[in-house]
C-alpha cells in the first residue's frame, strides 16, 4: 500500500498520493483544503478514482514522518 505493487497502481500508493500531493503545497494549505484540492484534481482524471479520506490522512502521515511536510498553527507546508 505504501509503494506500488503489480496489484496496487502508483497513483492508489501512499507513496503515488504523497507525489500527487506536493505540488499541491506551494502554499501553505489547511487539511481540509488540501483533501478539497485533491479530490478535485483527481476527479478531473479519467484513470483515478477517488481515494479515502483514510488514504489521504495516512498519505499525510507518511509525508510528515518522512519530513516532507510539517503543520503549524493549522496549516500544512513542504519543508
Amino acid at each position: 500500500m505504501i509503494l506500488p505493487t503489480k496489484r496496487i497502481r502508483e497513483d492508489h500508493s501512499l507513496l503515488g498520493l504523497g507525489a500527487q500531493m506536493l505540488p499541491l503545497l506551494r502554499q501553505e494549505r489547511t487539511v481540509s483544503s488540501l483533501w478539497e484540492e485533491l479530490k478535485r484534481r483527481r476527479s478531473t482524471s479519467k484513470r483515478d478514482i477517488p481515494i479515502p479520506f483514510e488514504w489521504f490522512v495516512l498519505t499525510l502521515d507518511l509525508l510528515y514522518l518522512t519530513g516532507v511536510i510539517e503543520v503549524r498553527s493549522g496549516l500544512v507546508r513542504k519543508v
